[in-house]
């Protein structure tokens, strides 16, 4: 869950956003923040490498297909 905080809405029929929703909104936004930290904490070593090697792949491919689109071909 994502949150955006907004000060003042500018609208014809202006909902008013009082101090205590603000609150709630930047409460839910540091929660959030928390709640992501500690995952990526506990994703294990194994997890990091893995995912660390499908995005190294995933770059060589792009940049292979992008090489290929000007027709210049690997070695």
């Amino acid at each position: 869950m994502t949150t955006i905080t907004a000060h003042r809405v500018v609208s014809s029929r202006a909902a008013r956003t009082t101090a205590f929703d603000r609150a709630l909104l930047q409460a839910a936004s540091a929660l959030d923040a928390f709640v992501a930290t500690r995952l990526e904490r506990r994703a294990d070593a194994a997890r990091r490498r893995s995912v660390a090697v499908q995005d190294a792949a995933a770059g060589a491919r792009s940049a292979a297909e992008a090489r290929a689109a000007i027709g210049v071909l690997p070695r």
